[in-house]
This record gives C-alpha cells, structure tokens and sequence, in this order.
C-alpha cells in the first residue's frame, strides 16, 4: 500500500509541474480554444493540449516502475500513445469525425494485439456456468467498449474541470475496487493509482476558472485508459468481466451519451449532432454556476462509484439486478425532467 501511495504522489506532483509548461507549448503552436457557439460555455480564448500533462505523468509513472513491462502495459501505453496522438492533431487541426474514429480504434486493436480484451463475461442467469465465453466477439466487443467509453468521457468535457473530476472519480473506484484483491489485482491498482495521480495533478489548473483545458488530447485519453484498465483487471471477477460493475463506475459519462443519443433519435437529429441537452447544460439552464453544476455532477458519479463497488461484493445476478433497477430509476428520472427533449 506505500508504494501504491508513493506512485500517486509522484504522478501527482509531476503532472502539477509540467501542466504550466504545457500551457506554454499549446500556446506557442496555436492550441487554443477560441469560443465560436453558443454551447460553449467560456468566453475567452483558452489554451488546449492539457492531456499532454496527464498522459507524460502518466506514461512516465508507469515507465519507472519495478520491473519489466507486462504485455499488458505495453498495450495500454502503445494505445496511449496513438490515441494522444489523434487527440493532439484534432486540438490543433479540428479533425473530421472519421479520421478521430480510425485513431480511437487503431488504439484499441493495438490493445488486443497485447492480450487486453473482454473474453469472458459473467453470467447474469442462475443455475448455469458463472461465466460465458464469447469466443471471437471478444474483438468487436472490446473495440466497442474502448470506442465507447473514449466518446463518453470526451462528449462530457463541457464545463471546467467536468470530465477531469468525474475521471479521477471513476479512476478512484476502480482504484478502490482493485484493493478489495490486491493480490490479484495489484497491476490494476498500479495503473489506476498511476492515472488518479496524474488527473489530480493536473486538475488544479482546470477547475473553474480553468486556465488550460485538456482538449481533446486528455478527455479522449482518460476514456481511453479507464476502458482499457477497466479490462485488464480492476473490474474482474476470477476471470470473467462483470459488466455491471464499469457501467456503474463510468455510468454518468455512459448515461449522458446514451440519453444525449436517445433524445436525439426521438426528435429526428442525427445522433452525432451536438446540442444543448446535456446534462451539465441543463443544470447551467436551471441557473446553476459551473462550479454549482459540476459539484453536483461529481456527486451523482461519487453516487455510481459506490454502486459500482457494492455491485463487486454482491453475487453476479445481484449486481445486474442493481444495475437495472439502477438504469431505470435514471431513465424515470431523465424522462421527468425532460432530458429527452430537443434543445438547440
């Protein structure tokens, strides 16, 4: 457990170092986000490329540890890499949709590639094998999630210090859900108590009022790390992947996509055509801060994470039953404040 804390506070502390001298590069190249739309919430130019910050302390932490690289690490930091990458060249080029897309799955193949990938999940009925082997779905399944979940982070970096703080939320839980077995689960522990570390860092200059934002370079990276370790074992349950358990831990980023995808389908937009409707939008609407709105954001993921955890303890059936009743509640509520209709 000390060297789990000594990781954190070194990925903490060198994220907090180099953040201002990413400021400064972002700047010097001309990474800035200059507000264009109304669904931009500042008001002046702010600079981009602050996932650089997260992902070098990152990537560094994880470099300097003990030992030799296992393949999966290897895999997460080759991943890593190509999806910061593409993430760099859309703060500083505005990238079109499909070109992003070809990078975030080009990330999660090099995952596979590495041995990183859903090959067992549990089993939600009862009185059969605990476990289903889903044979060469596996790919699809895990490119999706990786995909996935890199959109959803991404799609909720809307308010300053939104998607750092409902990542390093879920980071924790992860985190946390690791060290309930730590003899097992130790890397996964590593590698979140790596990456909270580097959020941490890094958040001091992002929540409002933000002096850098982590652009697209960070939100689509912490997706892409929480999926990617979210697999390799934090959230496994012998062998198998209890779906459950992420959907809770990442569950306000999932739901705020899956709802923002819903409402635009029931009012005829095409599904990847941005609006007004999110979440943090809403509260912003209803005369919230940014700081009101993201406090209350955080809590709601703070709420999901503690799901998450008891959803680990319980039997696999229990933790889907908590789940449904869970999504249900959160559809009802959505409905009744009228998250599914259109706003421009």
């Amino acid at each position: 457990m000390n060297k789990l804390i000594l990781v954190g506070i070194f990925s903490t502390v060198l994220s907090f170092l180099l953040t201002p001298l990413v400021k400064k590069f972002a700047v010097k190249v001309n990474a800035i986000d200059v507000p264009k739309d109304k669904r931009r919430i500042h008001k002046k130019p702010i600079p981009l490329l602050g996932g650089l910050a997260i992902y070098i302390s990152f990537i560094t932490t994880v470099l300097l540890k003990k030992g030799a690289l296992t393949s999966p690490e290897k895999g997460i930091i080759v991943g890593a890499t190509i999806i910061t990458i593409g993430g760099f060249l859309d703060d500083k080029y505005d990238l079109k949709p499909m070109v992003k897309l070809i990078f975030q799955i080009s990330a999660a193949i090099s995952l596979i590639f590495f041995g990183v990938r859903i090959t067992l999940i549990t089993n939600p009925f009862p009185n059969s094998a605990p476990w289903i082997d889903i044979g060469w779905f596996s790919i699809p399944l895990t490119i999706l999630w990786v995909v996935g979940i890199t959109n959803a982070i991404n799609l909720i970096d809307g308010l300053d210090g939104l998607a750092a703080g409902v990542a390093l939320i879920s980071s924790l839980t992860l985190f946390i859900i690791a060290l309930l077995k730590i003899d097992t689960r130790f890397e996964a522990a590593f590698l979140t108590c790596a990456l909270s570390g580097a959020i941490l860092g890094f958040l001091p200059y992002n929540f409002n009022p933000a002096s850098i934002f982590m652009g697209d370079t960070g939100s689509q990276l912490l997706g892409f790390l929480l999926a990617s370790i979210s697999i390799e074992g934090a959230i496994k349950s012998a062998a198998a992947f209890v779906i459950s358990v992420p959907i809770l831990a990442l569950g306000l980023p999932i739901y705020d996509t899956l709802f923002a995808m819903i409402r635009r389908k029931i009012n005829g937009k095409p599904i990847m055509e941005a609006d007004r409707g999110h979440l943090h939008h809403r509260l912003l609407d209803m005369g919230l801060t940014q700081r009101q709105a993201v406090i209350i954001m955080y809590l709601i993921s703070a709420v999901l994470g503690s799901f998450a955890i008891l959803a680990m303890q319980i039997s696999s059936q229990s933790s889907y039953f908590l789940l449904a009743v869970v999504m249900i509640i959160l559809v009802l509520a959505a409905w009744k404040c009228g998250f599914f209709k259109h706003k421009e």
